[in-house]
């Protein structure tokens, strides 16, 4: 690949704007659920799945109940989306205000990550 086609996908990719909001993981048999933010949902769904699919998430509750009733018993939503227009600048603050309304809202939810 030339270093002009390079510099492009770089620059494509630092100015792409990813789905940024509060992902949950919701147990459908206990109704727990577990709330983190994300500045790429997609990706976030992706890495935790596959760290609880290896058994390696360091949520202990989420991964013993994803051990026991397996993805198909999981009902994973985004539960928020943030609107924003800069994807470079840090929307940290944003993201956990809005996972702090959906704790709230959900007695039987908690935080993902501690």
């Amino acid at each position: 690949m030339d270093m002009k086609r390079r510099k492009e996908l770089v620059e494509i990719y630092k100015n792409r704007h990813p789905e940024m909001g509060v992902i949950s993981y919701r147990c459908k048999e206990t109704g727990e659920a577990f709330l983190g933010i994300s500045k790429d949902t997609k990706a976030d769904f992706n890495s935790n799945n596959l760290k609880l699919d290896v058994n390696l998430h360091p949520n202990k509750r989420l991964q013993e109940l994803w051990n026991k009733y397996g993805s198909e018993g999981f009902e994973l939503s985004v539960l928020k989306v943030l609107k924003y227009d800069n994807p470079n600048e840090d929307h940290t603050e944003k993201l956990e205000s809005l996972r702090e309304q959906c704790l709230n809202s959900d007695p039987k939810a908690s935080k993902i990550w501690r």
